[in-house]
C-alpha cells in the first residue's frame, strides 16, 4: 500500500494576502477525460495548458489540466485560493485497461535516472501510481487502489473543508449535458462561452480514444498555453515539493 506524505511547509511562509487568481484546476488523474475537456474549454474561449511544469504556464493560463494538478491539488488550492477544481470521474472498468495501456507506453520514459519525460510529470506518477516504488504499477488492482485512493483523498480535501466547497466539482464527462455544466460551474467566463450558456445539453468531445494519447499535441489551437513556457524566472516552478 503506498503511502502519501505531503510537504506544504514551503507554503507557510506565504505573505498574508497571497496573489489572488482566478484559475481552474483539472484534477482528475489520466485517461478520465483530461484532453476532451482542454480541447473543449479551448473552444470556448479559455486559455488552457495541458500539463504545467513552469509558474508562467501557471501564471499564463486560465485552466492547467493534468500534470501536475492532479497530484499537486492541495498545494495549489493554497497558492490560488479562489480557485475552481474540478474532479474528472470514469467508470473503473473502462479507466483500469486505458490507464495500462497509457502506462505501457510512459513507463520507459518515467524512469527516474533514464526516462526522457519532464521530472514533474516523473514525480506526479511516482506519487500517484508508485511509478519506481511498486513492482508492478500497471497491475490492474494496483491502479484501482490508486483510483479510489485518489478520489477519497479529493473528496476528502475539498467537501470537509467549507472554504473549498463552493470551489469544487466533480463531473463524468460521458454524461449528458456534462460540458453545460462545467461552464455553469466556471465562473470567470470569456464572451464566446457566456454565449453558449443558453444550450443547456452540451457535451465534450470524444478524443484520445484506443492508443491515441497524443491528441493534445495534434490540436492546433492559439489559445493553447505551453507547458514549460518561460517567464520573468525563466522556467522555474514553484517551490513546494510532495514527500
Amino acid at each position: 500500500m503506498l503511502t502519501q506524505k505531503i510537504d506544504i511547509n514551503p507554503l507557510d511562509n506565504q505573505p498574508e494576502n497571497p496573489k489572488k487568481m482566478t484559475k481552474a484546476f483539472i484534477i482528475g488523474l489520466p485517461r478520465s477525460g483530461t484532453t476532451s475537456v482542454s480541447v473543449a474549454l479551448l473552444e470556448h474561449g479559455f486559455k488552457v495548458a495541458h500539463q504545467g511544469f513552469t509558474k508562467q504556464t501557471f501564471e499564463l493560463a486560465d485552466i492547467v489540466s493534468d500534470t501536475p494538478c492532479f497530484s499537486d491539488y492541495r498545494q495549489l488550492a493554497r497558492l490560488y485560493p479562489q480557485a475552481k477544481f474540478i474532479y474528472l470521474d470514469r467508470d473503473l472498468e473502462a479507466w483500469v485497461p486505458s490507464m495500462q495501456m497509457l502506462l505501457s507506453r510512459m513507463l520507459p520514459h518515467l524512469d527516474r535516472k533514464t526516462g526522457r519525460f519532464h521530472p514533474i510529470l516523473k514525480r506526479s506518477f511516482s506519487h500517484s501510481f508508485g511509478v519506481g516504488e511498486v513492482s508492478d504499477p500497471m497491475d490492474g488492482q494496483h491502479l484501482v487502489e490508486c483510483y479510489q485512493r485518489h478520489k477519497k483523498a479529493v473528496f476528502e480535501f475539498f467537501c470537509s473543508v467549507e472554504q473549498h466547497q463552493d470551489n469544487f466539482m466533480s463531473i463524468n464527462i460521458s454524461e449528458e449535458g456534462s460540458l453545460s455544466k462545467l461552464l455553469n460551474f466556471l465562473s470567470f467566463e470569456s464572451e464566446q462561452n457566456a454565449s453558449e450558456m443558453n444550450f443547456p445539453h452540451l457535451n465534450f468531445p470524444h478524443l484520445n480514444k484506443g492508443r491515441n494519447v497524443a491528441s493534445w499535441d495534434e490540436y492546433k489551437h492559439g489559445n493553447k498555453i505551453s507547458s514549460n513556457a518561460a517567464g520573468p524566472e525563466n522556467r522555474k516552478f514553484f517551490d513546494y515539493k510532495l514527500i
